[in-house]
């Protein structure tokens, strides 16, 4: 697979979550940080998104927006202050609403289940599937109809790529930006509104591809090419880059990423885009991800770039953060770890699989890494992930 399908595979769990709202009137609900990614749709309206220690961020209809490290965050109708935001409702109390009712008696003048003016209305179902839904809040005002969502994530085998996301990741409505997302998005309010034969199957579908549409849309950005070109103008820059907590909090407060004690940071895009762009660099990634077991040399992966063996790691260092070689190191264990996760293969099999000879050689690398042994990191992430 190729870098960006390799990093949403190595840390996704399961299938996305989703529910749909419609909201009218004065509203704002609460969403709490959580382990993965969240992503919200505009399809009707607009609202405003105030993320935990963030900058407030204006909604429009057919904006799409990702928050990749799960942060807290408040969807509101407008701006709010601190005080005004740490009175959000849940987002599940608002989902408690909107569910559909049994069907309730006649109605009547004295009738307990008669709907009064303004209040909410279930005739639809939620969980991102379609149909219509009810109008939550004041009906007869500007109307908001949202997706929201989840996508779960292990983030202990987050690839750099994905931890130079920023906290918010925003995209806009505009006419001729990013026609791929665009036409993602309109489809998949094409399945919710219609109802349509097969909709149980298209819209997750649909949302798995928004992730990826969301991901090429950011790497494409101006803001994130601006940062490539400042990293490739740093080329020269060696040592190793920090996969940690450390790296991802940096680069997602916009602020460069320091990748060795010399280097200059990546700019505001990250690292990433820059290596994805270097023909030399994406060339060497593409084919250390499309057969990680082969036992590679550096010597064979500059052939196979047409460079020099020193003007490849020069150029992978400088732009990855990692030498060729160590790079391939930490995927194999990346790799194998997701194996654990997501196969009940045994542990020669997923030895052979990312390059090892014996189970033991293995477990002897995967212990440096991960500070446990392959069976107990299956274990654990079996009895962590068992409701998913």
């Amino acid at each position: 697979m190729d870098v960006v399908s390799d990093a949403i595979a190595a840390v996704r769990i399961g299938r996305p979550s989703s529910n749909r709202l419609r909201v009218g009137g004065a509203w704002s609900a609460r969403i709490p940080d959580y382990e993965g990614a969240g992503f919200h749709v505009v399809l009707e309206g607009g609202c405003w998104l105030l993320p935990d220690g963030g900058e407030p961020v204006r909604l429009g209809a057919g904006d799409a927006v990702l928050l990749p490290h799960g942060t807290g965050h408040v969807l509101a109708s407008a701006p709010l202050d601190h005080g005004a935001a740490a009175l959000a409702v849940p987002i599940e109390r608002l989902l408690a609403a909107a569910r559909p009712t049994p069907p309730s008696a006649p109605e009547g003048p004295e009738s307990p289940e008669s709907p009064r003016d303004g209040a909410a209305v279930p005739e639809g179902p939620l969980d991102g599937a379609p149909g219509p839904l009810p109008v939550l809040g004041t009906a007869s005002g500007p109307i908001t109809e949202l997706l929201c969502g989840k996508y779960r994530l292990e983030h202990s085998r987050s690839h750099p790529l994905m931890l130079e996301l920023p906290d918010v990741v925003h995209l806009p409505n505009r006419v001729g930006a990013h026609p791929q997302l665009r036409a993602a998005v309109d489809l998949l309010g094409g399945e919710l509104a219609a109802d349509g034969a097969g909709g149980a199957l298209a819209v997750p579908s649909l949302i798995d591809l928004l992730l990826v549409y969301m991901l090429r849309a950011w790497l494409a950005s101006p803001r994130t090419a601006a940062g490539a070109d400042a990293a490739s103008s740093g080329s020269g820059v060696s040592g190793p880059a920090s996969s940690g907590s450390g790296a991802r909090s940096a680069a997602s407060s916009g602020s460069a990423v320091e990748f060795g004690a010399a280097g200059v940071g990546p700019g505001a895009g990250g690292r990433w885009p820059a290596a994805l762009g270097d023909r030399v660099v994406a060339g060497a990634l593409r084919a250390l991800h499309e057969d990680p077991a082969r036992g590679w040399s550096v010597e064979e992966l500059a052939a196979s770039a047409g460079v020099s063996r020193a003007t490849l790691t020069r150029r992978f260092t400088a732009l990855v953060g990692r030498a060729p070689m160590a790079y391939l190191a930490w995927w194999r264990m990346t790799r194998a770890a997701a194996l654990l996760q997501q196969t009940a293969d045994p542990l020669d099999v997923i030895a052979r699989r990312v390059g090892y000879a014996t189970p033991y050689a293995l477990s002897h690398a995967f212990s440096r890494q991960f500070g446990t042994t392959p069976g107990r990191y299956r274990d654990r992430m079996a009895a962590h992930f068992s409701d998913g």
